[in-house]
């Protein structure tokens, strides 16, 4: 190392881990000593302003600009012009001169605090409008996504009625085969699930995808899958409005949605993404209206023939084939899930208010938090064990949101509670809707890659280096997609 230092760091080029600039650990001190400067020609200044010494403010305010100016997007010392160390020096002089002035042992530390508070509420401030902005970039619906959607509904609604049908019907109450739930009003991100499960499928004639949608999109899911069908596997698509079976006099939650106090909460609270916490920002989310949300708890309803089946979220991608996931032994448990708790986060207490009696009473605050996005579930274990109506039970006591806030990950930690078994990590991997930091190869050896978070990999805000996994699967060629100038 000490004969390494003696090479001229020229040589070896400007990033030479042995350069002087490298090797220096106070290399922003200028930069440092700066900012520190121009914190207290703030200070002296307002106190200056205070006691009607003009001459003296006014050059505080002169040398506050120059340096602000001079420091600009400077992080190290070798980022600053040569000519500050003259502004250095110019700001030490009237900061000295202010001190013989004003120094105040009381109003000094007064106005630094008054400037810490101040800075504080203007990050916060900050910070919630970032959540918000991100939290309606996320929510809205890009314009190729809608222009794709409209094309497929107006073309579904010209065919006609013999034409809109599915072959392989027979298939969708066969328990032998291997069934998915996906509920989703996406066109485009349904279409990947669907392709990429296919694809990554060792025999897809034994897959069978089961689709519910909303009326807004009913006919353009239908009318994408039958332009592209997939492969050998059945599809079917349903509209969530055509189960009469689900009323607000049976659902809890579609009856808690339908009540004024809700619009109050959604439509009435004067702009509250911007008035109240950015952690409560999630929860003002359409997405909670739609009964596609809340569907998941209503599977055995759903599908009264079929004895097993794997939810999906529609915006995960499949890597590999998931027949295994048909094979685990649930050991009697209703629901096969990816836990997603550490050491110390995504526990119950993360989700749940352990301040109510009926949560502290009945769960264990550090208990593991599971991952909705792809889960297995025994339908029959869960007609035995009557799941939807310990869901049932939990939501109508929920209605002033008093023991979780809305949403379906805490009623479903809450309903498969003692009912749900870990699966193998490799199954599922999440976070790449969020985490930056999620390692390559564990993406690439995981069965399913789910993109939890904001960034949606069909939005402009997806992180990049994760889009690729999501978009090898979407058939660019299709002319829709031309047409309405997707993912360019």
């Amino acid at each position: 190392i000490e004969r390494s230092r003696s090479v001229e760091s020229a040589v070896l080029g400007k990033y030479n881990i042995w350069r002087k600039e490298v090797e220096n650990e106070n290399a922003d001190s200028s930069v440092r000593f700066m900012r520190d400067q121009i914190i207290m020609a703030r200070v002296y200044a307002s106190i200056a302003q205070m006691k009607d010494k003009l001459e003296l403010y006014q050059e505080l305010q002169f040398r506050l600009k120059e340096s602000q100016h001079a420091l600009g997007d400077a992080i190290t010392d070798s980022d600053l012009h040569h000519s500050t160390r003259e502004q250095i020096k110019a700001m030490g002089q009237v900061l000295s001169k202010a001190r013989g002035q004003l120094y105040d042992c009381e109003l000094v530390p007064v106005k630094l605090r008054a400037m810490l508070q101040t800075a504080d509420e203007q990050v916060r401030s900050l910070k919630k409008q970032s959540t918000f902005l991100s939290q309606l970039a996320a929510k809205t619906i890009p314009n190729g996504i809608h222009c794709l959607s409209m094309r497929l509904t107006i073309d579904y609604y010209l065919l006609p009625p013999e034409k809109r049908k599915f072959p392989r019907s027979e298939n969708l109450e066969n328990p032998s085969l291997y069934h998915y739930a996906l509920f989703s009003d996406n066109v485009l991100a349904a279409s990947v699930v669907v392709n990429s499960a296919v694809i990554n499928a060792k025999d897809p004639s034994k897959h069978v995808f089961h689709l519910v949608t909303d009326k807004l999109n009913f006919g353009a899911m239908n009318m994408w899958f039958l332009l592209n069908p997939p492969g050998k596997a059945t599809i079917h698509v349903e509209n969530v409005d055509d189960f009469k079976w689900l009323n607000s006099s049976y659902c809890p939650v579609l009856r808690q949605l339908e009540s004024s106090k809700m619009k109050e909460y959604y439509f009435k609270a004067g702009h509250p993404t911007l008035n109240s916490g950015a952690s409560n920002m999630k929860y003002r989310n359409p997405k909670y209206l739609s009964m596609l949300n809340h569907l998941r708890f209503y599977l055995p309803e759903v599908y009264p023939k079929l004895d097993k089946i794997l939810f999906l979220d529609d915006d995960i991608v499949v890597q590999k084939d998931l027949t295994g996931l048909w094979e685990v032994d649930l050991q009697g448990k209703v629901n096969g899930a990816v836990e997603t708790c550490g050491e110390s986060f995504h526990r119950f207490d993360k989700y749940l208010n352990f301040s109510n009696p009926h949560i502290a009473r009945n769960f264990d605050p550090n208990a593991c938090g599971w991952a909705y996005g792809m889960n297995v579930f025994d339908l029959k274990e869960w007609k035995k064990k009557d799941i939807t109506g310990i869901y049932h039970k939990w939501q109508n006591m929920n209605e002033d949101r008093v023991l979780w806030k809305l949403g379906t990950l805490p009623p479903g930690l809450m309903t498969f509670y003692g009912l749900t078994h870990p699966l193998n990590k490799s199954w599922h991997v999440l976070g790449l809707g969020y985490s930056p930091t999620v390692d390559r190869s564990v993406i690439e050896n995981a069965a399913v890659v789910h993109y939890n978070g904001n960034m949606k990999p069909w939005l402009e805000i997806a992180m990049s280096k994760y889009r690729p996994y999501w978009t090898k699967y979407v058939k660019y060629n299709h002319p829709y997609l031309k047409n309405c100038k997707l993912l360019e």
